[in-house]
């Protein structure tokens, strides 16, 4: 069953790619702040449950989602000025 989850990490993942190339790019993240906020905090929360249960599979994924949404967090509340 490990590969079940090993498909849902790797889906969840490729999800939030898309989304900060672009953030990257553009310098600045349109996506709503409330979203961000309860996925990063969601995530944090379900990272640290993972890890105290020994679960690689749902601790590296949670790690990365709350990755990825530290990083849209950081270009919504300090977008880039200037020309991108």
């Amino acid at each position: 069953m490990v590969w079940i989850g090993s498909i849902g990490v790797a889906a969840l993942v490729l999800c939030w790619i898309p989304q900060s190339v672009e953030t990257i790019r553009s310098g600045r993240c349109t996506v709503n702040l409330a979203f961000l906020l309860l996925s990063a905090i969601g995530s944090i929360c379900l990272a640290l449950y993972a890890v105290s249960l020994g679960d690689p599979v749902f601790s590296v994924l949670n790690v990365i989602t709350t990755s990825g949404a530290a990083l849209n967090i950081y270009y919504k509340l300090f977008p880039r000025t200037g020309s991108s």
